[in-house]
């Protein structure tokens, strides 16, 4: 009877605890407090819940855990729901967007259609009669471009008149909008700019137009008079714009302002002058609501008040350009920048005028910079973007500003900053420019008592060269990757002798010195990863007491942008400057690197034999890749402007020294370049850019059928199944499987080197069949996989394979791999002597 009534008190106890409970909002409000420090308690804590607040006295510890179970599945599905909504509002705006855009196409083909008529009844007209009209024909249709393009004249406007200024303003304004949103401009496409949500927006360049022209439309979660705000900041996301000096501001009657500007932009190498405009900028707003920021040069055709030339800077021309922001319903703006300038191309050199003549290199610099930046302050506002080292986004930035800025400043070297030029040694190729202004040191940590005392500078040694058939992203990225190939420790350490207390106790340079290896620490990628900023610690290696005092661990801060291969057109940059340990927000920047702009390509043969100063030598590379694709009327032949420049501080009575030795670097940084773009350039390849090309020598056949067969000898199974009996068909196949299979030497008394490796296995080391042998084993795998290698090596030896467990490795660049199993196994030849040995990672990704 009692085992009885126990069971049915039991079971009362389960009905009742799989109850529902109703709670009161005083036990709503305690269990939510625990919600907001801990959303998933332990059944410790629960229980200790339920003892310390009494008013949860009388719930069961299984009825709180369902109700932590709910509260996360709400929140969840509240977390689920924004988004979704969030999703919906960027669809919808970019619906709107791509409607728009598909109106004015239509528009821009109807007056296609028309002109085509045109020309139709003209041509028809023409073969009518019986006498040549073909120059005629020319000169009628040159009226009717100019008919089409007319160039307004305007009298001279008062300066000092204000509604001759507005009038200037409306029509900027007028001109601006039918670019903007109409069809002024025979806009086309840029390839690889899709529109989506979380696109950047459809970007499209300038065709047959006057000047150079850049479109770009996107959404942005800010609303439109912060974007007014940042995008009249120029100089914070133009990286060309020296400085930007508003001279006047007068009001105008339509509760709008106009301004008119002083702007001064870098020039991209030294081989050319610098540029500046003067502009009028005009800010008002629409009747729908919408913000407009439009902008023109003034000059004698425009009319208005102009402005007096500079001696240093070639005066460019700004056409109608500006921004038109329209809010979104339930937040945000859509964003329309055009941008549409006169470079004043033909004051360049001609092998240079396609720099000043290329639309994309427009879009790149300005349209799109302005599009992503917008963007990345947008989601850095919504807390989307988590960066390392507990540093705020705008201290960031300013880094990356500071160090294009220097590398300018340097390329540069403008007179009133405080620069000269110091005498040559008899070869034109390097430049050699001091500054000893104390304004250059202003609010640095250069030991600034130094120089009052002893006096001393800054030295710049800068070059540029043409360099041929080398991706810009593609060299730059093996700079960034590799840097022993061409930098050397010793004048690495010599620059950053300069933020230790005695600046110039370390020795001279001398190139040529000591081995060293190069970690990179990720510091801010951008949020479509264009640029990162990074901190990279070099690791000297010194092997005689001389080189103690120098083999220390020294820091940089480096800035890459322009990496993406699939980019059409981008410029790439890899600029950086020695810090020190504390890394503090205001520490001083002296940077260096490179920078490569790339030129419209050129199917002409004269033109492709042109180079400048320093690359002579890649002459031959070219025009040995001519020869094997000269039958191919569409060989890929990318040519691209190079620009070296290397800051030093000195001493003045170390001057000529220092001076010696950076030219001695430059010159072998410049020759090591151009032996590494000679060996990476993708026309000894392939005509094409894309995926790493296939290696076709029969030594990699050999090797390759090498790997194959030892794999089936030592294990009793094959690595893929052979398609193909054809002699190149088991490297192809090699060559493309999914998992990651490298051959590392095996030698005494030496570190294992990696010989060869798959794209796969490329794409894990992140590397190039060129730098592979730069490549230890030893360095890619971690702690605990070189101990299970070396535990497993004689089985290898005797037995001929070992499979590896799960593990960790890092690629060349630092980042974790992860994969699920490893086989290592010893390839032998043809005489079953031991080869190398071979390694293979399966269902391997980056953590």
């Amino acid at each position: 009877m009692a085992l009885v009534m126990h069971k049915e008190k039991q079971n009362n106890n389960q009905m009742d605890s799989s109850k529902y409970v109703r709670y009161t909002p005083e036990q709503v409000e305690a269990l939510e407090r625990v919600y907001s420090e801990c959303p998933k308690p332990s059944s410790l804590r629960r229980q200790q819940l339920i003892r310390e607040c009494p008013i949860l006295s009388n719930i069961e510890p299984k009825q709180i855990k369902v109700w932590f179970q709910n509260r996360r599945c709400r929140e969840k599905q509240r977390k689920e729901s924004s988004r979704l909504t969030t999703v919906n509002r960027k669809l919808s705006a970019m619906n709107k967007l791509l409607m728009e855009e598909n109106d004015r196409l239509q528009k821009q083909v109807s007056h296609l259609v028309y002109e085509n008529g045109f020309m139709k009844n003209k041509l028809h007209s023409a073969s009518g009669t019986t006498t040549d009209t073909s120059c005629e024909s020319v000169v009628m249709n040159g009226q009717h471009q100019q008919q089409h393009n007319p160039t307004p004249q305007h009298p001279q406007r008062d300066a000092n008149n204000p509604a001759g200024l507005l009038a200037i303003a409306e029509e900027t304004l007028a001109e601006f909008l039918s670019k903007a949103t109409g069809t002024a401009v025979d806009w086309v496409q840029m390839i690889g700019m899709k529109p989506g949500p979380d696109s950047i927006g459809i970007v499209a360049v300038s065709r047959n137009t006057s000047g150079v022209a850049a479109r770009a439309c996107g959404l942005v979660s800010l609303e439109p008079t912060k974007v007014a705000e940042i995008l009249k900041d120029r100089p914070s996301w133009f990286r060309d714009c020296r400085c930007l000096d508003v001279l006047s501001i007068i009001p105008a009657g339509n509760g709008g302002t106009i301004e008119l500007l002083y702007m001064q932009i870098y020039a991209p190498t030294t081989l050319a002058a610098a540029r500046d405009f003067w502009t009028l900028r005009y800010t008002t707003t629409l009747e729908d609501g919408s913000l407009v920021v439009c902008e023109r040069s003034l000059t004698s055709s425009t009319g208005g008040p102009t402005g007096t030339p500079s001696p240093s800077f070639v005066r460019a021309e700004m056409l109608p350009s500006g921004f038109l922001i329209r809010p979104c319903e339930g937040g945000g703006s859509i964003i329309h920048i055009v941008d549409h300038v006169d470079l004043d191309a033909w004051s360049v050199p001609e092998v240079l005028r396609s720099l000043y003549e290329s639309s994309k290199i427009i879009a790149q610099k300005m349209t799109v910079a302005a599009l992503r930046h917008i963007r990345q302050i947008a989601q850095e506002a919504t807390g989307e973007i988590q960066y390392a080292g507990g540093r705020q986004p705008a201290v960031l930035r300013t880094f990356s500003q500071r160090l294009c800025r220097g590398f300018n400043d340097a390329v540069n070297g403008f007179a009133d900053d405080g620069w000269s030029l110091l005498g040559s040694d008899g070869a034109e190729d390097v430049t050699i420019a001091i500054n000893s202004s104390p304004n250059k040191f202003l609010g640095s940590q250069y030991n600034t008592s130094i120089f009052p005392s002893f006096g001393g500078g800054v030295l710049c040694a800068k070059a540029s060269m043409l360099l041929q058939s080398v991706p810009p992203a593609l060299l730059v990225r093996f700079l960034r990757e590799h840097r022993s190939e061409w930098a050397d420790y010793g004048v690495d350490a010599y620059s950053a002798a300069c933020l230790k207390a005695s600046p110039y106790a370390v020795p001279c340079a001398r190139p040529g010195g000591f081995p060293s290896s190069q970690v990179i620490l990720p510091l801010a990628p951008t949020v479509e990863n264009e640029e990162f900023l990074e901190v990279v610690r070099l690791e000297g290696h010194a092997y005689s007491p001389e080189d103690v005092a120098l083999a220390r661990d020294m820091f940089l801060l480096q800035m890459c942008s322009g990496v993406d291969e699939n980019a059409v057109g981008s410029c790439a940059q890899l600029v950086f400057a020695p810090i020190d340990e504390s890394f503090a927000d205001d520490a001083p920047l002296l940077p260096s690197g490179f920078h490569v702009i790339p030129l419209d390509a050129k199917t002409d043969g004269p033109a492709t034999n042109r180079t400048l100063d320093l690359a002579s030598t890649l002459e031959v590379g070219a025009s040995s890749a001519r020869r094997v694709n000269e039958g191919d009327a569409n060989s890929y032949n990318l040519r691209s402007v190079l620009t070296i420049a290397f800051q030093f501080t000195f001493e003045n009575h170390t001057r000529d020294s220092v001076a010696a030795m950076a030219r001695q670097y430059v010159r072998g940084v410049v020759s090591s370049v151009q032996r590494v773009a000679m060996a990476i350039a993708p026309s000894r390849l392939s005509s094409q850019i894309g995926p790493k090309a296939l290696p076709g020598s029969p030594e990699a056949q050999t090797l390759a059928r090498w790997i194959f067969q030892s794999y089936r000898i030592h294990t009793g199974a094959e690595i893929f199944r052979l398609e193909s009996p054809s002699g190149d068909a088991v490297l192809k196949q090699l060559w493309n499987h999914p998992d990651a299979i490298m051959c590392c030497s095996v030698k005494t008394n030496a570190s294992p080197v990696f010989t060869f490796a798959n794209q796969a296995g490329l794409d894990m080391l992140e590397t190039t069949l060129v730098a592979l042998q730069d490549i230890m084993l030893d360095k890619i795998l971690d702690e605990a996989g070189r101990k299970v290698l070396c535990s497993e090596f004689s089985k290898i030896m005797l037995q001929g394979f070992a499979f590896l467990p799960a593990g960790m490795c890092a690629s060349s660049m630092g980042r974790p791999v992860s994969y699920e199993q490893a086989v290592a196994w010893k390839v032998v030849n043809d005489e079953d002597s031991n080869h190398c040995l071979a390694l293979m990672f399966t269902n391997w990704s980056f953590v």
